[in-house]
Formats: C-alpha cells, structure tokens, sequence
C-alpha cells in the first residue's frame, strides 16, 4: 500500500498533493419497544486525493484502487482550475514528516466478542429496563461499532497506517403515566474496547429510578439562580457554547469572530482552564494523528482564564501563523477534512460538590445533558433534569430544566471547579458541514456559574 500512494503522489504537480484510504467494519444493533429491531453490518472501502495548488483545493473520491491514478489526477484539474482563479499562495503549517503504523492497546477488542454474545449483553440490559417497575413502558437501545484502517501518504513523504476503534451506545428507559412521558438514558463509548458495554445494571438502575421519579416532579421555576452544572452538562457547555468559537476555520473567515475571539482577551476567572486533546483513549474523540498526518496534541484554549489558543488544520495554521492542534477530522473517507475538536475539557479544581452548594441560599444543581442550540454567542441548553438548592443542601427534584445566555457572559460567572472529572460518551456525535455524527467526547469537572437564566414555569 505504502508503495502504491507514493507512486499515486508522484502525478501530482502541485503545492501539495495527499491520499488517505479506508476499510472498515461496521455493525449496528437497535431495540427499540420490547424487541430487536435492527441488525445492521457493512463493509465501506474507499478513499480520496486532496490536492492544493496556488491557494485553490481539488478534491475526488474513489471506490476502488484501480480508480486511485485517475482521482489524483481529477484532484490536481480541480486544484489548478481553482487556484488559477485565486492566484494566491498555498499557505500550509509545517507539520513533521512521520512513518507510522500504529494499533491502539485494546482493553477487549470488539472483534474478539462473537455477535450472538454482544446480543446477549445488550438484550439484557433491554429486559432489566422493561422488567425494572410497570411503570417503565418503553426502552431503546441504539450500540454503534465502526472498525477502521486509515492509509494516509502525502507528497511530502509522510506515511501512516492506524487502526481506529469507535464505539458508542445510549441505553434508554421511558416512564410513562397519563399525559405525562420521561426519558432518561445512558451513554456508553470507547475508542479501545467492548468494555465500555460491560456493568450497565448500576448506572441504568439509577436512570430508570429516576425516570418514574421524574413523573411526579415539578418543573423549575423560571427565574436567575447560580446554578451547578454536573460534568456532562458542563462538557455539553463548553463543547457546543465555546468549543465551536474556537475552531480556526471559523474564525478566519469571520472578521467578527476573529475579533471577538482575539488571543490574550480575558474570558474568566484565573481557575478556568480549557483544553481540547486526542489523547484520551477511552473516549470516542482519541486520536494518534488527525486526517491530515498530523499529530494530536493538547491544545490549551484558556489558561488562567485568558484566551490563548485555537483548534487547527494544516490549513488555518498556516494563515493565522499559529501552531499546529492536530484537530483536521473528517467522518469517512467521502469527505475532505475540516477544524473538528476531539475531547473539549474543562481542566479540574479542587471543590466538592459540598464546598458549591454550602453558600447558595436557593439555586439549582443542573445534572445530565439533554441536548440544546446555539446561535453565535447565545446558547440554550436542556439538563437531563435538576434538584433546587435550599440553605446550602440539594433539595427536591425538578424537571425541564433549560439555561440560557451568553457564552462570554457565563464564563466570567464561573466562580467555582469542581475535583470530580467524568466523561461524557454515547452514541450521538458532532456536526459540520454536513458530517455528522463525528466522535467527540470531553472530560470535565462540576462547575458554578452566578447569574443563570433557567427557563421553566412562571
């Protein structure tokens, strides 16, 4: 393979010329109701050239290797047409030529778990949720597992062969009684192994609990309270509400954002640090080398609460003269790469969720991501569900909890971190440019925030 990219790249007269290729297994199992819906398996093999010459990109997929001499040669047409039209300077970051065939260290490789015994587990996590009380009317379970090798060559010498794992999985109860219907689910992901599938009864307990729990429940009262995000609410935050600021192709072409997001603007307080790296295996946005070669690396977006960094390609590096991420990421082999983050963290502080709640004499502890939007700096975003905060204790049970404002606005707000880091995974994932669902995921503490809008009853 190596040999047959490098001899493909050799057609290429231009600034720059790349080819990445895929194989991949794929399965796919839901339940949905009281039986087994789907069962779903597939095979994708394909690959694309991308090629640059004088500012301008071509691009060309291909479905097979005899087609691969062909689509360089299409990609370099489409590049010369285009950057004749530009006329400007192709303007890559220098990024490191590597040789690589890299294997991730599996925990419990999924190819070593038959399909009759990922049936058998998953099937029962269904029977404990619709065995679990007769108020339980309902479960749905979505496993989703895509096995993939990735050949990647440049015209610059640069060869990698990875394998890469993605799995990710909600397990969901429904709870209904008249009217009245809740939802809670769980999510599991991993990018090293079937594991993660393992030892749901717990944590799916607790959601179906919750669920029947959840039908008696007042709604939040709307009003402005600190408010106590849990770590996947605070991770679906910093993911939807700042992460996409961050990501560079947005902001070079923006002259507004680039304003708003200028390096060395103070965005918080000295405890907020934010981060977004590849280098966390056990969650579905690990990466060794991103879709461009290139290494993944920590990359700080705050420190001390200044803004100090942003998500790149070899591309957006480039033009902005800042360093490169290792955040191009495309979701199959049918699309070029765009700036895509991997794991979006909030780094830890050293308070429990007793040293938050102690001083507040009515708030609102938000727990559980339920999904939310965002428009530029304004975001909303649902909670799983909540408890009121009264004299310094958790109090009752809430629901349809929504908080609302703006992005800048609430980080200055936020005056406390928690110690208690978690991940949060599932079958879900990030959307771009019409790539969806891209694995990300996060790893982030509690956090407080003063001054937040929840929308609720009146």
């Amino acid at each position: 393979m190596k040999d047959l990219l490098r001899n493909a790249l050799k057609l290429a007269d231009v600034d720059y010329c790349e080819i990445r290729f895929e194989e991949s297994e794929l399965l796919s199992i839901s339940y949905q109701g009281k039986s087994l819906d789907t069962i779903t398996r597939d095979t994708p093999y394909g690959g694309n050239v991308r090629a640059l010459h004088k500012g301008g990109w071509g691009f060309a997929c291909f479905n097979n290797l005899d087609e691969l001499e062909s689509a360089v040669k299409s990609a370099v047409k489409q590049a010369k047409l285009a950057g004749g039209r530009l006329g400007l300077e192709s303007k890559l970051a220098p990024a490191p030529v590597i040789e690589d065939e890299y294997v991730p260290e599996y925990t419990l490789d999924p190819r070593g778990v038959s399909l009759s015994e990922k049936l058998r587990i998953i099937g029962s996590y269904l029977d404990f949720i619709l065995g679990y009380d007769k108020a339980i009317t309902a479960a749905q379970i979505i496993y989703n597992e895509r096995i993939s090798t990735v050949y990647f060559a440049n015209s610059e010498g640069t060869y990698i062969k990875q394998e890469k794992l993605d799995i990710g999985s909600n397990l969901a109860a429904t709870a209904r009684r008249g009217m009245t219907t809740v939802v809670k689910r769980i999510g599991r992901g991993s990018s090293i192994g079937f594991d993660c599938m393992l030892d749901a009864y717990d944590e799916l307990g607790e959601a179906c609990s919750l669920a029947i729990q959840l039908l008696d429940a007042p709604q939040v009262k709307a009003g402005v309270y600190p408010v106590v995000c849990d770590p996947a609410l605070a991770g679906l935050f910093v993911h939807e509400a700042f992460g996409h600021l961050s990501e560079a192709d947005n902001a070079y072409k923006n002259p507004q954002l680039a304003k708003t997001m200028t390096l060395g603007r103070v965005l918080g307080r000295d405890i907020l640090a934010i981060y977004d790296t590849g280098e966390y295996p056990k969650n579905r946005g690990y990466l060794k080398y991103d879709d461009e070669g290139v290494p993944t690396r920590r990359a700080y977006l705050v420190k001390d609460g200044v803004l100090v960094g942003r998500l790149h390609s070899r591309e957006t590096a480039g033009i902005m003269g800042e360093e490169l991420t290792g955040n191009a990421r495309a979701l199959n082999y049918t699309f070029p790469p765009l700036v895509r983050m991997r794991n979006t963290c909030i780094a830890p502080g050293d308070a429990t969720l007793e040293d938050m709640i102690k001083d507040i004499k009515l708030g609102l502890y938000a727990v559980g991501s339920g999904g939310g939007q965002t428009n530029g700096e304004m975001f909303n975003f649902m909670a799983g569900h909540g408890f009121m905060i009264r004299d310094g204790k958790l109090a009752e049970l809430v629901k349809d909890v929504k908080l609302m404002g703006n992005v800048f606005t609430t980080l200055m707000n936020i005056d406390m971190i928690g110690n208690d880091l978690a991940a949060r995974d599932g079958a879900g994932g990030c959307g771009k440019g019409g790539q969806m669902p891209l694995p990300t995921s996060g790893l982030c503490p509690s956090i407080r925030i003063q001054n937040v809008i929840a929308g609720g009853a009146k």
